[in-house]
């Protein structure tokens, strides 16, 4: 990548915990802009989708429907999977993508509390 990602943002990582050859898959940044431009800042904080919305109902996950994401499927984000990558890792998509907005990141960050149980 070769500008800062912005918050919202949908970006692509191989994570280290996915299967290997799996790829990279499609994450959502969460951390603030003021982070994400910082040149001292070599990571940042992402939550990871899922095409795999049969967990749906999971109350640690929110549905993203592929019209929010402009990804081909709905998805869902997963908040117990929250992590920090390098930004050196993050890929732009193939084609342009919607960015998440601020209410539904929010409503992620909501559920990130529950994972921690708070």
């Amino acid at each position: 990548m070769n500008s800062a990602p912005a918050r919202g943002q949908i970006l692509f990582v191989a994570l280290p915990h996915d299967p290997p050859g799996k790829g990279p898959r499609p994450v959502i940044v969460v951390s603030l802009d003021a982070r994400n431009r910082f040149p001292r800042a070599q990571n940042v904080l992402v939550v990871p989708l899922s095409t795999s919305i049969h967990k749906a109902d999971n109350p640690l996950h929110l549905l993203l429907n592929a019209g929010e994401t402009g990804l081909a499927e709905d998805s869902i984000a997963r908040a117990e999977d929250i992590t920090v990558v390098p930004k050196s890792d993050l890929h732009e998509p193939r084609t342009a993508l919607r960015v998440v907005t601020n209410r539904r990141i929010c409503e992620l960050a909501d559920k990130v509390k529950l994972a921690m149980g708070c």
